[in-house]
This record gives C-alpha cells, structure tokens and sequence, in this order.
C-alpha cells in the first residue's frame, strides 16, 4: 500500500499550497510514482468537470504519468447531491473507491484537502479528518497565522492538533503558516514547548501574496495591448493611481507597482516605461482603464522603451478597477513556476525536510529517476551551502538561474557585470535580487564590477607572478583580469568563491583557459576531463569524456576512467567502469583497439579496487544478455555505470543521440581534475541546465573541502563590490 499524507487546514487563508509543493518535493525525492488526489474539487461552471490549480501544477511539474481526471473525486456539486441523497457515509464510500483507485499505481500519494471555501460541508474540519482516516493517510494539518498575534496562532495550532488528534488522525507536525516575521521565533518557542510532535512556523513571504500581472488581466478581464510571457509573470507588488502631473507621479513609483491609470494619459504611459527602462524603478506593468487605447504613436514608443513590460486596458474605470484589484492574491498554478520556486525555499528554509520525511516513513526507490538525481543534487548543495560565481551577469537564462538558487537557498552567489546594468536586466525580467545581508540565514547574492572591484589590483599582482614566465606583467594583467572568466576564475583561486560555472554565452577555451593557467590540474590528474550524468528513466550513468580531451592516449584514457570512477562515487553512482570500443575483449585489434586495451590495464594497475572493463562494446557494456554471450562471468559487463569513450568525437556525438532519441536528462559537462571546480555549460544550456551544474560545482566545493589543506582558502570571504 502507498503511503498517502493529507495535508489540511482549519480555515480559508492558511496558504497551504506552499506547504502542498514542499511535500510533493520531498515524496518525489523518495520514489518515482508519486500520485496527487483531491477529494472534492470546484467546477469552472455547474455541471462541468471540476480542476484545481494546485493539481494542474503538480501534475505538470512533477510530471506524473496518469490522466488528470483520475486525480479527483467528485466536485463539490455532485458531492453535495450524493449525500443529499444518500448520505455521508455513502459519499465518502465513493471517495474512498476513487482514492484506492489511484493509490494502487503510486508509491505514494499527496492527498490536497478541501479548501473551506464555499465547500457548504457542514464540520468540514472533522470531514477531512474521517477522509485521512477512511483513506489511511497522515495529516499535516496547516494553521494560517496572517495578521494574527503570536497568542493567537499558538492556541489556533494547539486546538488543531487536539481536533484531529481527538477524531483518530495520525499527525505527522503541526504548520504555523503566513506568521509575522518578528513572531516567528516566540510562536515557534511557545508550540515546540506544549506539542508533543514537530511544529514548524513558516513566515508570511510578500512574493507569494502578490498576484503576477497574468493573474490580474484574467481577474479584470483585460485585453493586453503589449508583453510578453515573461512580463505577464511578474508579481504586482503594489499599485499606484495616476492621477497626477508626470514629475509628482514619477515619485510615486515603487518598485514592482502597477501603474493603473486612464488611457489618454499618454505622459504617465510613456514616463512609467521611461522610468521601467532606467530601472528608477522597474514597475510590474500598466492597466489602462475607462476603455481608452493609447495611439499608435504611443504603443510604438511604449514597446521601444520596455520591451516585453506588459499594458493592459481594462473598460471600467479606476473605481470599480481598484475595488477589484484589492482583493486579488497571487496563487500558485503551472503559470506561474517563479512563485513555485519561491514557496519551495520558503519552505525548506523553514520545515526541517529530514525530519519530515522521516516521519512520512516513505521507503526510498532503488530506481534513480531523473527527477530524484536532480532533488538529491539539490539537497546536497544546500546541506553545505557554498559560494559560486557566474561571470555571465547580464544573461537572462544566468539571472533566471540565479533567483531559483536563491530561492531554494541552494547556495550563495557572486554575479559578475556592470551593477547598475545587472539589476537593470534583472528588472526587465521581473526577478529580485536582494541585497546581501550580513548573518542572514538566506542564500545571499553580490554584483561585482571587475573593471571597478578592488579586487582588481590584488588579482592583477596574483596573476603577472602566476605567468610572469610567460611575460605577464601586472600592467598587461590589469586589462586580462577585468574579463569575467578570468576575474571569475581568481575569485575561486583566492578563496572568496568556492566555485565557478561560465559558458551560457562564452566559449568552453573561455571557460576553462583561465582555470589552466591559474588553477591548475589536482595533484594526482595529469588531465581535466569531463563527464556528463545521463539520467535515464530508471537509472543514472556517467559518459567521459564527451566535451575536452579530442584523441587522448592510453595514459591519458586511464587517467580520465579513473577521475570519472571517482566522479561517480562522489554522486552516488557505484563505479563500474566499461572502457569502450568496436570491439568486446580479445576479438578485435589494431591501433584503436589497442589503446583501449592499454588503457584499461593501466587502470587495473594505478586502481586495483574500481571494477572495470575493456575494451567492450557499448552493447555489453549495459545489456546484461548481450554480456552473457560476450563476456560471461564479467562483474562490469551488462552492468556497467561509467561508460569512458575513447575519442571525443564518439563521446559527444553518443552523448547527444542518447539524450535527443531516448529522451535522457544530460547533465554536464562537469570538469574533473581541477584543484578547485569550474564549470563548463552548454550554450544552449536552459535554466534548470545551470541550476544544476551550479548545484554540482558547489558540491564538489564541499567534497575539496572536506579533502584538502584549508590553508588555501577562506569559507565565504566577502567580495568588495
């Protein structure tokens, strides 16, 4: 039987979706069929199939195989027939059918309460309840705590936890939800000193409240004249009403504001953009009321000054426009994947996940599905939070990158680029970057100009004695350091960045020349290589080297086995090593072959203890029944894990034919063989691409850490800007 957890609330307000992702998130860590089930469910309109939000948006994010339908039971419409008719008992009996319907193709299930808003279920408390207890699932009940006093929440929380507790629930902790910030430590002291379970008290987050810009036009019905996806998205922090004349106006901007303002009033459509554009400051967009469309003038200088910033019209006026936008929160659906991050760090910030999860009591999959690679590579970043640095400052995918790093506090960062023109970009995109806090428990980000650092005279200096037998001299290297990759690459050499990741626009020479020259290879690697992890449907494997070495030697074909065998281990991947070639074990030869087979002896010499096979062909390597035919009784042969090529052309062109026709993740190229980790991406990298491979460079930050003299290094040194 899955282990089901549902999660439930006593009121309307508690935000519990955040609490519904963060669990989702740490179920789909554990195994791979993961099920969502909501009980009782709106209908866009009587007698219409019911959806929901939050299920569409872990359906989709979560990508779980099963229809959507068979994700609900009844809308509250047909429920509340059936037990007209019928009775509860009845009503629930159908409920339960349904669940164990799905519950019998899952590992586990995330059950999604009801919502306590015009549900018309009487005791709607203990119906949840009888549900968790009817479907034998633990609750984690969700207590909202906004604009409540400390007192207040604490007793709110303890009366919950003795409701269901009373009515025969398993509880699994007690969630103080949307608490004042400066409350949360007297409400966290005061439940963990009365609860005999785990509680844990999450603050109320602003970025969360706010609705995006999409989510207003649907509320108002308006008709969008200009934006794009990624203007729609942004969170409406405030409002203000233009009203009037532009220099009075302009003060009254605030950042992430929506401009609402009639549309003859071409001076402030044009003065909020201009300002947008300036970054003093970004607003989230302009809804122009009465029905009144600028001319076409206007639009054309509009979309010029702030591409993609989203004008609305809407055809009421700002009376009944305000009253409308008063009450609107933001809420988490598929649209919106930025709020998604936002409430998964808020979370796991706040929820002790280990804890949690082990109370859930879910069994971990022997699978290893992509999604659970990426999760663990997540959590092992954060557990050890490191500081990386991204040269490519001003790139949109780098800043996208960045705001779910931050987010999910995954590690702390260092954006490099002209400042004002980093925040400007980040504006026109919607993403905050805060500004760093000194002992703030968050993840923490810097801009830092090289042409302007201090930092520049000290790695100039650093630089010309690292290649002064190349003629390097400190005037030459003042100009070499001012470029990113190599101001970058000193940042981690020094000791103020644990890691670098760079190439989203820069060439791999770029990337990883400075490392060459500056940080060198590890004692013990005669080369730096790279491997990528090939997360397939049911289980991960390591390809080097599909991205530097062109033709490497026997010698140097060892050596790349050898630092990928411990690349692996290091991610969790047991290494077996299978050295390919067109050929399996004594039935070819030649040059080609020969390599291989040298290569692999090699091994067997410098590594006696890494299990490993060559030459063997790709086929052998990981079908256990072409390996019983031509190599019986190997312990690597149908089961390899780490699969080393012996060029880069068969490396990179295998890699990407396996990840475009069977639909792997690749994750990589991760470097090897550097004393401290610089990161390669891809050009065509895509965002969750970097937040992976920042994920994997912090890691390898603490594995150096942990191994090496800390003499040459300082934890989370400060940059100057």
């Amino acid at each position: 039987m899955a282990r089901s957890v549902y999660v439930t609330g006593i009121d309307r307000g508690d935000g519990r979706q955040a609490v519904e992702l963060g669990v989702m998130e740490l179920l789909t860590r554990q195994v791979d069929r993961v099920g969502v089930f909501r009980p009782l469910v709106h209908a866009a309109a009587p007698g219409q199939p019911g959806s929901d939000h939050v299920v569409e948006l872990l359906h989709g994010r979560y990508r779980i195989d099963l229809p959507s339908a068979e994700l609900y039971g009844l809308t509250y419409e047909e429920a509340a027939a059936l037990q007209a008719a019928q009775g509860q008992d009845e009503l629930v009996s159908v409920l339960v059918d349904r669940f164990r319907a799905l519950e019998r193709r899952c590992q586990a299930v995330l059950v999604l309460g009801t919502d306590f808003a015009d549900t018309n279920i009487p005791d709607e408390l203990a119906f949840n309840a009888r549900l968790a207890n009817e479907f034998g699932a633990a609750v984690l009940p969700v207590v909202g705590g906004h604009s409540e006093d400390p007192e207040a929440v604490i007793a709110e929380v303890r009366n919950a936890y003795r409701a269901y507790t009373d009515l025969g629930c398993e509880t699994l902790a007690m969630i103080a939800n949307r608490v004042a910030p400066g409350a949360k430590q007297r409400i966290q002291r005061g439940l963990t000193e009365t609860l005999p379970i785990p509680a844990y008290v999450i603050p109320e987050e602003p970025a969360l409240a706010a609705p995006t810009v999409a989510q207003l036009v649907e509320a108002t019905g308006a008709e969008v004249l200009l934006g794009d996806a990624a203007g729609l998205a942004r969170d409406v922090r405030g409002y203000v009403f233009g009203g009037a004349m532009l220099p009075t106006f302009l003060d009254a901007l605030t950042e992430g504001a929506l401009v609402v303002t009639p549309g003859d009033r071409a001076d402030l459509v044009v003065g909020s953009l201009a300002a947008h554009a300036a970054g003093a400051p970004p607003i989230a967009g302009v809804l122009l009321t009465l029905g009144q469309h600028p001319g076409p003038n206007v639009m054309a200088l509009a979309a010029r000054l702030a591409p993609g910033t989203p004008v609305a019209v809407v055809p009421e006026g700002s009376w009944p426009t305000a009253a409308t936008l008063t009450h609107l929160e933001g809420k988490l659906t598929a649209a919106s994947p930025r709020k998604a991050e936002i409430a998964l760090g808020l979370f796991e910030l706040h929820v002790d996940t280990a804890e949690l999860t082990n109370r859930i009591e879910v069994g971990r999959s022997e699978r290893v599905t992509p999604m659970m690679f990426e999760h663990e590579l997540l959590e092992r970043a954060r557990a050890g939070r490191r500081h990386v640095v991204l040269p490519e400052g001003t790139e949109e995918r780098v800043l996208r990158a960045a705001e779910i790093l931050l987010r999910r506090n995954i590690c702390d960062l260092t954006l490099l680029g002209e400042v004002d023109a980093v925040r400007r970009k980040a504006a026109s995109l919607g993403i905050e970057l805060p500004q760093a806090q000194a002992g703030a428990d968050r993840a923490q980000v810097r801009i830092v100009d090289p042409t302007t650092s201090p930092l520049r005279r000290q790695f100039a200096e650093l630089y010309a004695r690292l290649r002064a037998h190349k003629g390097m001299t400190v005037e030459l290297a003042l100009d070499v350091v001012t470029d990113v990759s190599y101001f970058g690459t000193l940042m981690v050499q020094e000791g103020i960045a644990d890691g670098m990741v760079s190439g989203a626009v820069h060439s791999t020479a770029a990337t990883i020349r400075p490392a060459f020259e500056v940080i060198k290879t590890s004692p013990g690697a005669s080369i730096v290589s790279s491997v990528f992890f090939m997360c397939l449907a049911d289980k991960v494997l390591v390809y080097g080297d599909c991205a530097v070495n062109p033709d490497p030697d026997a010698q140097q074909l060892a050596d790349i086995a050898i630092q990928s065998a411990a690349t692996a281990a290091q991610f969790g991947v047991e290494p077996r090593v299978a050295m390919l070639s067109y050929s399996t074990g004594t039935s070819g030869s030649g040059a080609d072959v020969d390599k291989v087979r040298k290569a692999t002896e090699i091994v067997r010499q410098l590594r006696p203890d890494i299990l490993v096979e060559g030459p063997i062909q790709y086929d052998a390597a990981v079908d256990a029944h072409v390996a019983a035919t031509k190599l019986p009784g190997s312990a690597v042969a149908g089961r390899a894990t780490v699969l080393i090529f012996p060029d880069l052309n068969t490396g990179n062109n295998t890699y990407k034919a396996v990840q475009r026709s069977a639909g792997a993740v690749a994750v990589g190229p991760v470097l090897q063989g550097l004393r401290k980790p610089v990161n390669d991406l891809s050009r065509g990298a895509l965002v969750q691409d970097i937040v992976n491979t920042v994920a994997i460079t912090a890691i390898q930050s603490q594995d150096h850490s942990d191994h090496s003299d800390h003499s040459d290094r300082t934890d989370h040194k400060e940059p100057q800007a």
